[in-house]
């Protein structure tokens, strides 16, 4: 009897767990960059901070949110869109390298992307060489 019991309760939770995963008619955002990756390329110590804009697109059919977007250092900043972005819309991430007070030479960082989206987590990276005044 009970054995009975205990396995008419699984089957419930389970039932309620599919359930609970398809609660929004199973819609859900899915992010795409255009790219993941961007090279600087070389820039001079003199200018140490450089620039570049992720576009990305929600091809899901659910509105997308970026919950956050963590550089693997304080020397990279990140700007993003804030409100969620429709299906089929696009949004931007602005990606800001500050290589000031930092050894000239190549470097590589990551970017961190956190979504409610199908795919919840996605990296970026940027890399460049910064090059040595020369005196």
């Amino acid at each position: 009897m009970k054995k009975i019991i205990f396995m008419t309760l699984m089957f419930v939770c389970g039932i309620m767990l599919a359930t609970a995963q398809t609660a929004n008619g199973g819609k859900q955002a899915e992010i795409k960059f255009d790219k993941t990756t961007h090279n600087f390329g070389k820039f001079s110590e003199s200018a140490p901070k450089v620039s570049c804009t992720f576009t990305f697109t929600n091809v899901g059919d659910a509105p997308l949110i970026i919950n956050q977007a963590v550089a693997s250092c304080g020397c990279t900043a990140t700007e993003y869109t804030k409100t969620p972005v429709k299906p089929g819309e696009k949004g931007e991430l602005k990606i800001t390298y500050n290589g000031e007070g930092k050894f000239p030479g190549h470097f590589k960082k990551s970017i961190t992307v956190r979504t409610n989206g199908k795919v919840e987590m996605t990296r970026l990276y940027v890399e460049g060489d910064m090059e040595e005044v020369k005196k």
